[in-house]
């Protein structure tokens, strides 16, 4: 019988075989399908909730319907906000990875940032699978202060109950700061192209819609019996994810070799 260990070294071997940003882009989507349960819920849940709350709030009682409360949860323009800024930062990291890659001593770049996107994801995973081992690691979702109130005053004015107000909120907060979120850039500057880049990070934005929608449709008391049979899988995805990157980055390294 095969084993899960074979079952996965298989499909990371597959994985490992596309190309650099077909790789990156897959194994982001993955990440952020099954990462966002246990992480983007519990961190954006309310920002979520509180958009669905003020929308239906707005909708006179004739109005209301089956319908409207399926569209007033699934929050469409402000996911398309922030799938807007996961794509303009996964272009800049792909610039950033593709300058690096000019400088003659640094033609391994790619490979190293596929290594430290690998590290942080394995970071992820220790967080949920040994809270005690990763104690002693950074706090990467804590943003400094003046970050949070720059947020805030962009955010304040925007009136969430219309489109227009939705899709600005989902621009602005996809800048908040997150160890998931670091992990995905420094995989899409890995691949050292903008174009890649950005579809390496709409890909990633695109496996966390479904979790969210789940939040604003359902609400947390249903979103919370999701999270805990699919949170369970996240872990293993992040380690997978880790050892995709983990193989396309030690291709890169022995095509330069």
């Amino acid at each position: 019988m095969v084993s899960s260990l074979d079952m996965l070294t298989a499909l990371c071997g597959s994985l490992g075989a596309l190309p650099l940003g077909g790789g990156v882009a897959l194994g982001l989507l993955l990440a952020g399908a099954t990462g966002s349960v246990a992480h983007c819920v519990p961190m954006c849940g309310g920002f979520v909730l509180g958009q669905v709350a003020d929308r239906m709030a707005q909708l006179p009682a004739a109005r209301l319907c089956e319908w409207r409360r399926l569209s007033t949860g699934a929050l469409l323009p402000y996911h398309l906000g922030r799938l807007t800024t996961y794509a303009g930062l996964g272009a800049a990291a792909g610039s950033f990875g593709a300058a690096l890659r000019l400088a003659p001593w640094l033609s391994r770049a790619s490979s190293i940032l596929l290594l430290v996107a690998a590290l942080l994801f394995l970071a992820q995973a220790l967080r949920r699978l040994a809270p005690r081992l990763a104690a002693g690691l950074p706090a990467l979702d804590r943003a400094p202060a003046g970050w949070n109130r720059l947020v805030v005053l962009a955010t304040r004015r925007l009136d969430r109950t219309n489109a227009r107000g939705g899709y600005l909120l989902g621009v602005a907060l996809g800048f908040l700061p997150c160890g998931f979120l670091y992990a995905a850039l420094a995989a899409a500057a890995a691949t050292a192209h903008p174009a890649m880049g950005a579809v390496a990070m709409a890909a990633f934005g695109l496996g966390t819609v479904p979790a969210l929608m789940a939040v604003g449709i359902a609400g947390h008391a249903v979103a919370q019996r999701w999270r805990r049979g699919i949170g369970m899988m996240a872990p293993a995805v992040m380690l997978l994810n880790a050892a995709l990157l983990v193989l396309l980055a030690l291709r890169g390294f022995t095509a330069l070799a």
